[in-house]
């Protein structure tokens, strides 16, 4: 079997420094395999061990559209093509992307535990949905004082309009949104604004139109199932190619195109019994990679699992992945503020949840799960802060519901301001989702383009019959039509306007803050304490770090709360006040609170004082 070698991508099309073509295929289920390359030749290519095709050509330069021919009948695009701008059932051109011209050489990714990270989705954050125009928008992301962009997939789907889970060609970047040059450019000008980029990878599942892997080679497995149907086979017969597939493709990512950090879609749906888990080997190889390199990567996982398995180091058994999504925060958090119970919200009590999320990441570490039930997850008790990256609302909150309303439509204005302030202040890393920091009232709803009308029907149908069990009010709207995603769209009219504008000073002062006070910047989980007054719905939070102390009052209640002015110091000095009138607020705290005084805390409202 192939070792890998993470200096080079072997899959797909390549070119020597010569010019020469080196086309390599996985095809084991193919007898015989030739390419079809432009005016009209078609060469066939030789048969190599464990279901490898190859053949090396002056025939094909680098631009040139191709495609593989299996046993003389089938035409099909490349399962490793890095362009496809005819759409997901066209042609494949082949690219040199080792070619492009970077200017980020003294670029250093960084640390995790600084990561402030912005979610968007590149199709709607922008009028023109690409890259560049993207790119327009970065000083205004540093200005608010993010330094980590998510992006969420922009690998190859049907159409021009999707959230990214519908990808089929995990190595071509999406054509409408500016392809592999326009990632490339874009990630470069992130770098010399001292910007990391996160790439949402998926790996987990292929979308259904356009998805060509199975003519090819044993891609699935009816070993499991997932929500997407048959599972990626990495553990059944003929795993190793598959393997091998995705493990060059996140090489890939991080070498070719200088991507700081991949965020990997859903890994509990991952199922690899091997004695390697495909995980704890792709970090094994970006270990490699980052030693051959000297540049640093980070591996971050939505996990629905509450297993440190995932998280802990390889020298402890687990499987190195550097950071997870949190969710169980985001729902004890809305819960908390909104009193939201059904589907899974309803395993969360709201603020005793609330308090165990600060202290334990996990919520769930050992307990009875009513929604599940099951007893579920274990305890993450040596696992740092900057493994956790928690959120108020992300792309799934957010666009899982019916009507796709984000909290600036389902909550007040006082709360809006409260739920940022609960995640930043938090010892986890924070993530804004695009348009929160402004109060952005449109939705983010669930849109496809599929060109298979049979296809879009049957998601219209999968999407009605999905809300049904929530017994939402109304229609889902259509995700086929076009003005479902134009409805999508941020609205950058808006930050100039109030209160749209004080909003995002908010966020921006939370920002500087846990920057600026050693307190909240260091994201150590011990020096941390929570006080629940759960009657009034209300939390203290108290963090330390050295000599500084940071006090955080948060009412979650619609009424105004009295509470007893903590005694770990004499003389507390307000830092934010969320009831400020400077912040549209009704009645501004006392700028000096005495230990044992009482303080009475505004509806809905943050309030947040240091030690003198």
């Amino acid at each position: 079997m192939n070792q890998i070698d993470v200096s080079q991508r072997t899959l797909g099309v390549n070119f020597t420094a010569a010019g020469e073509a080196i086309i390599r295929v996985w095809a084991p289920k193919a007898q015989k395999v030739a390419v079809a390359l432009p005016d009209n030749i078609t060469l066939p290519l030789e048969a190599e061990d464990f279901g490898y095709w190859s053949v090396r050509t002056y025939q094909l330069e680098p631009g040139d559209t191709y495609q593989f021919v299996l046993d003389e009948e089938k035409q099909l695009p490349d399962p490793a093509s890095l362009s496809q701008p005819e759409g997901v059932h066209g042609k494949s051109r082949a690219l040199q992307v080792a070619d492009f011209a970077w200017t980020d050489g003294s670029w250093k990714n960084i640390p995790l535990e600084d990561y402030i990270l912005y979610e968007l989705h590149t199709g709607t954050f922008t009028p023109e949905g690409t890259f560049a125009a993207l790119e327009e928008k970065l000083d205004y992301l540093l200005e608010l004082g993010v330094n980590a962009i998510e992006i969420m997939p922009a690998a190859q789907f049907p159409g021009s309009r999707n959230w990214g889970y519908d990808g089929v060609f995990p190595y071509a970047v999406q054509d409408s949104y500016g392809g592999a040059a326009g990632l490339q450019h874009l990630v470069d000008v992130c770098h010399q604004k001292g910007i990391a980029v996160i790439l949402d990878v998926v790996y987990n599942h292929l979308g259904p139109e356009g998805n060509y892997l199975g003519e090819y080679g044993y891609y699935f497995t009816d070993k499991y199932n997932t929500p997407w149907g048959p599972a990626l086979n990495f553990d059944d017969a003929w795993c190793d190619g598959v393997r091998q597939y995705f493990a060059e493709n996140l090489l890939m990512w991080f070498r070719d195109f200088h991507i700081d950090a991949v965020r990997m879609d859903a890994v509990h749906a991952i199922k690899d019994f091997s004695p390697m888990h495909i995980l704890r080997e792709m970090k094994q190889l970006v270990n490699e990679l980052m030693q051959e390199t000297g540049r640093t990567h980070y591996m971050i996982v939505e996990l629905d699992l509450n297993d440190t398995r995932f998280i802990n180091p390889l020298d402890e058994q687990g499987y190195g992945m550097d950071a997870q999504w949190i969710d169980e925060f985001h729902h004890a958090l809305r819960v908390t503020a909104t009193g939201e119970n059904t589907g899974y919200y309803s395993d969360f009590t709201g603020i005793r949840h609330l308090a165990k999320a600060y202290q334990d990441a996990y919520v769930y570490d050992g307990q009875y799960s009513p929604h599940r039930n099951k007893i579920f997850g274990i305890k993450a008790e040596n696992n740092p802060g900057k493994q956790f990256v928690v959120f108020s609302q992300n792309h799934d909150q957010v666009g899982n519901r019916m009507l796709g309303e984000r909290t600036s439509t389902l909550t007040s204005y006082e709360m809006q301001k409260l739920l940022a302030a609960a995640v930043i202040v938090s010892p986890y890393l924070p993530m804004l989702w695009m348009g929160e920091e402004y109060s952005e009232p449109h939705p983010f709803l669930y849109f496809v383009s599929h060109t298979d009308p049979e296809l879009a029907e049957a998601v219209r149908k999968g999407r009605k019959a999905e809300f049904a069990a929530f017994h939402a009010e109304g229609e889902a709207p259509d995700p086929v039509a076009e003005d479902t995603f134009n409805q999508s769209k941020l609205q950058w009219d808006l930050i100039k306007q109030e209160p749209h504008q004080t909003m995002f000073r908010w966020y921006q002062n939370l920002l500087k803050l846990r920057k600026a006070l050693p307190a909240l910047r260091h994201l150590d989980r011990q020096n941390l304490e929570v006080e629940i007054l759960e009657e009034h719905n209300t939390l203290i939070l108290y963090r330390w770090h050295e000599n500084e102390r940071v006090i955080c009052f948060m009412n979650f209640s619609k009424g105004t709360q009295t509470v007893v002015v903590p005694n770990q110091a004499k003389t507390w000095q307000k830092v934010l006040d969320s009831a400020d009138p400077e912040w549209k607020g009704s009645t501004a705290a006392p700028e000096t609170i005495k230990a044992g005084a009482t303080v009475s805390l505004c509806p809905e409202s943050f309030l947040m004082y240091v030690n003198e």
